[in-house]
């Protein structure tokens, strides 16, 4: 077996129905865990999408989540929508929309298991975390020893995934996008690329938060106002387009009845890999947040999954279905015999070509080059957040160097490295690389959805927490210890300074204090009480207006300074 026929048959087993079914099974375990929080908490969601502010150490909870959909919201959403209508037909679409409920509250636990034990980086003091910080912290009092191989191995997966495999493909699937769609050559696409993210990731989370809140926003809002053009341009097709979709995904189609189990296949399977729930890429980007309750950053990460499936996904189905710009072949496999074919013809192979072929019947001669440019910014913010969670695994791994010069080194490394596999991957197709890349990918997804199942707990302990001091009528704040949950150091200490500031103030303690004090406040009221025990009147106004204000901001929620 050559190696290429290797590295094959190994992606082909990390990402057989196995794994997909242990995802689906792990977002039914935590929708029945969790009360159904992927819709009952429909409206924190929303809530928290805009609540709170960034500080100096972290991400407001809105650049948190575009950080998030950078990494979602990727190729997949154009190219893996078409391979899933080409392969299962119409129907897959539903079940893609399924996966994401059930992915949503796997959403919800991982990102909220990523609030509860990040920490800080002992070089920046930004926030970080992840799978491999809660593995190590949330399995270490049940066993040191399994818990730190397992954090460090997820961590060492990762850094290779995101750092090494991963780039390459991303950056391969812009540069051909762009010279096929406007004839500039690879190597010049490739040194603009590698430039580009160089001047952002240098410039460490802040500048990854800025640009993602920057990009992505526009980016996924032009490309749904565009599909919904294309819609109502061609809305007397709606009824027959919701008809396949319902008809065929569960067999009464006359056309696609007999493939519905294609359906199922096809749609859990690309549903799960472009929301990417339960993989364990969410947690790093929900960690960075700044709340005061980690439930917080759990529902805006669980938001992220509908946003990514139920929005840009169908905005690729629908462009696709409405224009008739597809079609369905047996086996699975394009170039086989046909169950449909549409306007499109049989020849184009599925992918983008779909797409592209849908916005051409309403935009003549420019659905190529719209497909190219929108293919372009999905893969350049995915390669940013791709960076983002090697550099996070990174910091991990370096967290406990005596040298400050080694860890900065190290990540100025791993920078050059990331570099290097973008630009190499834009002017190579080498047949082997979607292959490492998944393995990379799938690898880092057993990993994390097995370690969830068994470190949920907490995170369901915080979930009822959280509504619990909904119940009272307090703004949410996290104290790990009443709830049994070991190993949150990082809540600990926010929690006994937060206490420490209010009884020094010589005034009653209040659980809504601080929802909107930002961490300098907050900075500020420790120095004066580590000064003559009081806190001045302008912190106290703070502190009531604060609590007066009740309005759910999160804003210096993270811990201060010792």
């Amino acid at each position: 077996m050559d190696i290429d026929s290797l590295i094959s048959s190994v992606s082909g087993i990390l990402w057989s129905l196995p794994l997909i079914g242990v995802i689906l099974l792990a977002g039914v375990i935590f929708t029945v865990r969790t009360g159904a929080v992927q819709v009952r908490g429909i409206p924190d969601m929303i809530r928290q999408l805009f609540g709170g502010e960034k500080s100096s150490d972290g991400t407001s909870s809105f650049q948190s989540l575009m950080m998030s959909l950078a990494n979602r919201v990727g190729t997949g959403n154009i190219a893996g929508v078409a391979t899933a209508i080409a392969a299962g037909g119409p129907g897959a679409v539903f079940w893609m929309w399924f996966a994401a409920l059930l992915g949503a509250a796997t959403s919800f636990i991982e990102s909220t298991l990523g609030q509860i034990y990040k920490e800080r980086d002992p070089d920046t003091g930004e926030y970080r975390g992840g799978p491999a910080y809660y593995f190590t912290k949330g399995f270490a009092h049940r066993s040191a020893g399994f818990a730190t191989v397992y954090g460090v191995l997820f961590a060492a997966v990762t850094i290779v995934a995101m750092s090494f495999t991963g780039p390459g493909v991303q950056s391969n699937a812009m540069s051909t996008a762009i010279n096929n769609a406007f004839g500039v050559p690879l190597w010049i696409v490739a040194i603009f690329l590698m430039a580009l993210l160089a001047l952002i990731i240098i410039g460490g989370v802040k500048r990854i938060a800025a640009f993602a809140s920057f990009v992505v926003p526009p980016m996924a809002v032009l490309y749904m106002l565009l599909a919904l053009v294309v819609l109502v341009l061609n809305f007397d097709m709606v009824p027959t387009v919701f008809g396949e979709i319902f008809g065929s995904a569960f067999g009464f189609h006359a056309v696609y009845g007999a493939i519905w189990g294609l359906a199922i296949k096809w749609g859990v399977q690309r549903g799960l890999y472009s929301n990417e729930a339960g993989q364990g890429s969410g947690p790093h980007h929900a960690a960075v947040a700044e709340v005061s309750h980690p439930a917080k950053q759990g529902f805006v990460q669980a938001f992220a999954v509908y946003i990514d499936t139920l929005l840009v996904c169908s905005a690729t189905a629908f462009i696709i279905l409405s224009t008739d710009m597809f079609a369905v072949f047996e086996g699975e496999t394009h170039g086989n015999p046909t169950i449909y074919v549409g306007e499109i013809g049989a020849e184009i192979e599925p992918g983008p070509g779909y797409v592209q072929g849908g916005f051409d019947t309403v935009m003549p001669g420019l659905g190529s080059a719209f497909v190219a440019i929108a293919l372009f910014f999905f893969a350049f913010t995915t390669l940013v957040a791709f960076y983002y969670m090697a550099e996070v695994n990174m910091s991990f791994l370096t967290r406990n160097m005596t040298s400050r010069t080694a860890r900065r080194v190290l990540i100025r490394v791993l920078q050059l490295i990331t570099v290097i596999s973008v630009g190499y991957g834009a002017v190579n197709s080498g047949g082997s690389a979607w292959g490492l890349a998944d393995i990379g990918v799938g690898a880092m997804a057993w990993l994390n959805v097995l370690g969830i199942l068994l470190l949920h707990g907490p995170a369901v302990k915080a979930l009822k927490d959280y509504y619990a001091q909904k119940k009272q009528g307090v703004e949410p704040q996290f104290d790990p210890r009443p709830l049994a949950i070991p190993g949150a150091d990082f809540w600990e200490t926010r929690a006994d300074q937060r206490v420490a500031v209010e009884a020094a103030g010589g005034v009653e303690a209040r659980p809504e204090w601080g929802s909107d004090i930002s961490e300098d406040q907050l900075n500020t009221m420790i120095d004066e009480v580590e000064g003559d025990g009081q806190l001045s009147e302008e912190s106290r106004r703070a502190a009531r207006e604060a609590g007066e204000d009740g309005s759910g901001g999160s804003g210096g929620s993270g811990t201060p300074r010792s």
